[in-house]
């Protein structure tokens, strides 16, 4: 297939009849039975996924979500034969740096709704007019309004390579990439595979899948190793499992019932939030949680959502070249975090991000904006501005009360050093 280099405006408009749907469908939903007395240590309950489910058919508004959203400007171009849907919101200031944004899975572009304002204007949002940045953020294919993929091979790597071509086409030759989950994955990927135009890299979520070299374990902590042995916990990595071996066997009651795409996205925010609360909504809005299953729901990509990690399986563990682009990830009190330093340091460059609160939802684990949106825009600046004189990647400016307050930059001995 020729692609065309076209970049075509985009707005979501979900027709009526699909919201009638599925208000049918949760209201005739067949729900399961469950043990007494064990929570959510055989997945989700009943009676609150009954709850969660009420609340979207008679309380949540989409309408509502799907005006705030398009209020971003958007648009599709086709990449290496595949829609690819994005936001493309520029920065009122002319010095801006272009940002390119990955979501992972379950996560979609809604994640970024409430970082994209201090991340394009700075000033209007109490920071620094120098930190501010173009933002790209794409939907990666097979997810969101990029739509189904209609072919195999569309790995994290391929990805990548796609998001290469798109800031080309959008004419930013340096940019910086930051992604969480799927994207902490992809955004050490395209810096990679385009060091000539990658600043830094900012990832939340993970920093690659151990291999098993001895050398990774190296001088971790408790703290570290105990992050790391998640890899190997199976109780909390049975859906990865099925959605690597298969996906499409899955997606027959995740396309059929929304009640089943509901629970399965909702356990993944019970544990991937901050794990002090006892709800997902307890960490993340309850409507922009909703916002993001209704996307799933509505563009009917939980089965090519899912072959991401069919088609990624076979990279998990796979030695790759060092990189030196600069990469920072966030020092995170959390204890469920992934984030795995011996693993990183062994392929790139890291210089890592603390906070004095909690990072679970945009900092040790997965989606990055939904927690603490105030917190990823500081520390992708701290990693990714460029120093007007010299061009390189600047060191955090003790200056900043904002950034003082809320981050310090860990400077270590090579590998972890970004000079």
């Amino acid at each position: 297939m020729t692609d065309t280099t076209d970049i075509r405006p985009f707005r979501m408009q979900i027709d009526q009849s699909r919201l009638d749907d599925l208000d049918n469908r949760l209201a005739a939903t067949r729900w399961p039975d469950e043990l007494p007395g064990v929570g959510w240590s055989y997945g989700v309950p009943a009676n609150y996924a009954r709850r969660l489910a009420d609340y979207w058919q008679t309380g949540y508004d989409w309408r509502e979500a799907e005006s705030r959203l398009n209020a971003f400007p958007q648009f599709t171009t086709q990449i290496d034969g595949q829609n690819v849907h994005f936001l493309h919101v520029r920065s009122p200031e002319p010095g801006a740096l272009p940002l390119i944004l990955t979501h992972g899975w379950p996560g979609s572009i809604a994640e970024f709704e409430k970082i994209i304002g201090p991340l394009t204007d700075p000033a209007a949002h109490g920071g620094d007019p120098a930190d501010a940045f173009h933002v790209v953020a794409p939907s990666i294919p097979g997810f969101g309004f990029s739509g189904p993929t209609t072919e195999t091979g569309w790995d994290l790597d391929r990805v990548a390579r796609a998001w290469a071509e798109l800031m080309h086409r959008l004419g930013y030759d340096r940019y910086g990439a930051q992604g969480g989950d799927s994207g902490s994955v992809i955004s050490p990927t395209l810096g990679r595979l385009a060091p000539e135009h990658v600043v830094g890299v900012h990832v939340n979520g993970g920093l690659g899948f151990p291999t098993g070299d001895p050398a990774e374990f190296e001088n971790l902590t408790p703290a570290e190793l105990g992050r790391l042995a998640q890899y190997q916990d199976m109780d909390r990595s049975g859906y990865a499992i099925i959605q690597s071996t298969r996906p499409q066997t899955l997606a027959f009651g995740l396309e059929d019932s929304p009640a089943g795409q509901l629970a399965w996205i909702v356990e993944k925010f019970k544990e991937w939030t901050d794990p002090a609360r006892e709800l997902p909504e307890d960490a993340v809005d309850i409507d922009q949680l909703l916002t993001n299953v209704s996307i799933y729901w509505f563009t009917e990509t939980a089965a090519s959502s899912a072959r991401l990690y069919k088609e990624g399986q076979k990279g998990w563990g796979a030695t790759v070249d060092y990189s030196a682009i600069p990469t920072a990830w966030p020092c995170s009190r959390a204890t469920g975090s992934s984030t795995h330093r011996g693993a990183g340091a062994q392929r790139r460059a890291l210089v890592g991000v603390r906070s004095r609160r909690p990072l679970r939802r945009d900092g040790g684990a997965r989606p990055a904006g939904a927690g603490h949106p105030g917190l990823l825009p500081i520390r992708a600046r701290l990693v990714m501005v460029p120093h007007p004189v010299t061009d390189r990647v600047r060191r955090p400016r003790s200056r900043s009360p904002l950034r003082a307050a809320r981050c310090r930059a860990s400077r270590r001995a090579h590998p972890f050093a970004t000079s």
